[in-house]
């Protein structure tokens, strides 16, 4: 079984308009939500072997900050030039490169491409995927290689104000 976390960043700050957008930071309310994410993991008894993000600073700081409620080292993330700007075919393609010794991965990425693709692979209709939200999919498969279209099983679904 392999178990696929897909998480897209916390809320960003547009506040820095001169900065490039891959350089843009979590704003407060981001900085906030995205270890809360974190800890809503712990109390899962979810924790990945591996988190791969995208290069986008909002993104790492996401990843980071969950990982560190889940006592995950920062050294420990994965940063993936490919998953910023990437499409979802391009993301499904790094997905089945994942190393088969780890069984649960997290991706965070960006919007739209983290909807359409915890969609195409669960089968699944949401709408958007908030920010700083996380869709589990759990593959009947032992290899990433195999991670296919609609054959993800939806774990849960969750995101900052669904608490709320």
């Amino acid at each position: 079984m392999k178990q696929l976390l897909l998480c897209r960043h916390a809320k960003s700050s547009w506040k820095y308009m001169d900065l490039a957008d891959i350089d843009r930071p979590l704003n407060k309310r981001g900085r906030k939500n995205a270890p809360e994410m974190g800890k809503r993991l712990k109390q899962r008894q979810v924790k990945p072997d591996r988190i791969v993000s995208s290069p986008a600073r909002r993104a790492f700081e996401t990843a980071l900050a969950i990982a560190g409620e889940l006592g995950i080292p920062g050294k420990k993330i994965l940063v993936a030039e490919e998953v910023y700007g990437a499409y979802p075919a391009k993301l499904l393609k790094l997905i089945r490169n994942f190393d088969n010794r780890h069984d649960r991965v997290m991706m965070v990425g960006h919007n739209p491409e983290i909807t359409i693709l915890a969609n195409l692979l669960g089968g699944l209709a949401i709408d958007n995927v908030p920010t700083g939200g996380i869709v589990a999919l759990d593959f009947p498969v032992s290899s990433w290689e195999k991670v296919t279209e609609e054959k993800g099983v939806l774990v849960f679904f969750d995101y900052p104000k669904k608490g709320s």
